[in-house]
């Protein structure tokens, strides 16, 4: 089995069976055992046509005779799989990406293989992609062009009209991988050197260190400890919190541990972390992650935070309040989130809101709360902090510098401004 057919499996496998992409991609290739060139194109076909599956999907619509939803899923799994190839991938030749996806009909649809070629034919004589006409439609315009759902567009372009196009570019990019120095057993020159041709230091967290450069997760030796993968915006929220040497800290939304961890090296691993979280079945992901950085003051706890631990009230120096969301500030890193359905938003920023009221109990007088997100949303973000701070008069902002940004109390991070994930942070200070 090629390449190309595998990819043609798996999705197959994601569409029928709800799949994680990255579960499966990591499946295939341990499976497979593939190794340099075929690994790294088994990756981008499926991530790839993952990713632009709606702009692909009207690329068939405009060339085909034939409405979408009556073509069987083997037809237009083959399709965008061509059609990926043809538009999205400079080194894969014309009569390769066609032929090979003919060779694939024969197999698994052969009563459309003349179809499938028709179709790739045609579209291998454009010179670019077509798109609707932006304007009859924007948003229709925007979800092909760069392949996210119209409820998506409508609500970036509700909140975030001013940054026109350019905020959407993000979405379809391929962010790097950034550490967080672990200074507890090395320093950001040692890891610097270590990664001397393909790194530098970020330019908003202090110990940061971005990676210039495709640098596969197994050659990164993160079992030493030394360094661990958080996103630079990450980061800027545990620099934000400013835990301090000997204090208490709560994380009440804690898996996989990264602000916990981050928490911690900044105490000098003296004092204490509780990190909490819901899913039990993820606390050993802290345990073992704090074991390997040399941290032995984090406290892992199962716990539901919409509602409070009654014996750790009034007892937090600092609050680590990072909610589940809708991941809208990830999307370039998690391509099945674009697909997410968003008829959950209400309950879901009910479930924000309750989480933050719950974790500002544990603060002691003059304590410190980070509330953050990493969705793009202002429904998710100022919308449940300013709700909070009306409704809670003990309570304020305070105002914060981090990296070379000041700010009043609210920050957003834009992917295309920042080059950090999408995310949201809020300083809160129990008065």
């Amino acid at each position: 089995m090629n390449v190309r057919e595998a990819v043609y499996r798996s999705l197959i496998r994601i569409e029928k069976e709800k799949k994680y992409s990255s579960l499966e991609l990591d499946s295939v290739i341990s499976d497979m055992d593939l190794q340099g060139n075929d690994k790294a194109f088994f990756t981008a076909l499926l991530y790839g046509v993952i990713e632009r599956k709606i702009t692909l999907d009207y690329i068939i619509s405009v060339y085909s005779n034939r409405p979408l939803n009556r073509l069987d899923l083997a037809t237009v799994v083959i399709l965008r799989l061509g059609l990926y190839q043809l538009f999205f991938l400079d080194r894969v030749p014309i009569s390769a990406a066609v032929n090979e996806s003919v060779k694939l009909a024969a197999r698994y649809s052969s009563r459309s293989k003349a179809f499938i070629n028709s179709i790739l034919r045609k579209a291998a004589l454009e010179k670019e992609i077509p798109l609707p006409d932006k304007e009859r439609d924007f948003l229709f315009y925007l979800s092909v062009k760069y392949s996210l759902p119209s409820s998506i567009c409508s609500i970036w372009q509700h909140d975030y009209s001013e940054f026109g196009e350019d905020f959407l570019s993000f979405v379809n990019s391929s962010p790097f991988i950034t550490l967080r120095v672990n200074t507890l057993k090395c320093t950001m020159e040692d890891v610097c050197k270590k990664f001397s041709n393909v790194s530098q230091k970020c330019s908003l967290a202090p110990s940061g260190v971005k990676l210039t450069s495709r640098v596969p997760i197994s050659e990164l030796e993160l079992e030493n400890g030394k360094y661990f993968v958080q996103d630079e915006a990450s980061q800027m929220a545990v620099e934000v919190l400013g835990a301090e040497k000997g204090e208490t800290v709560i994380d009440v939304c804690a898996c996989p541990g990264g602000k916990s961890f981050g928490a911690a090296i900044d105490m000098e691993n003296c004092g204490r972390v509780y990190s909490l979280d819901i899913h039990k079945s993820k606390l050993s992901l802290i345990s073992s992650g704090a074991k390997r950085l040399g941290i032995d003051i984090i406290i892992p706890r199962e716990h539901d935070s919409s509602s409070a631990i009654c014996e750790l009230l009034g007892s937090a120096d600092r609050v680590i309040c990072d909610v589940p969301c809708s991941g809208l500030g990830v999307i370039a890193k998690k391509s099945d989130l674009r697909y997410k359905d968003l008829d959950d938003l209400a309950s879901l920023s009910e479930l924000q809101y309750k989480i933050l009221c719950s974790s500002a109990g544990y603060l002691k007088e003059g304590g410190v709360l980070v509330y953050s997100t990493c969705t793009l949303h202002k429904a998710e973000n100022e919308d449940i902090v300013n709700k909070f701070l009306s409704e809670h008069s003990g309570f304020s902002l305070a105002p914060f510098i981090v990296g070379k940004i000041s700010c009043q109390g609210m920050l957003t991070l834009f992917p295309h401004i920042h080059s950090t994930d999408g995310f949201f942070i809020a300083k809160i200070v129990k008065q």
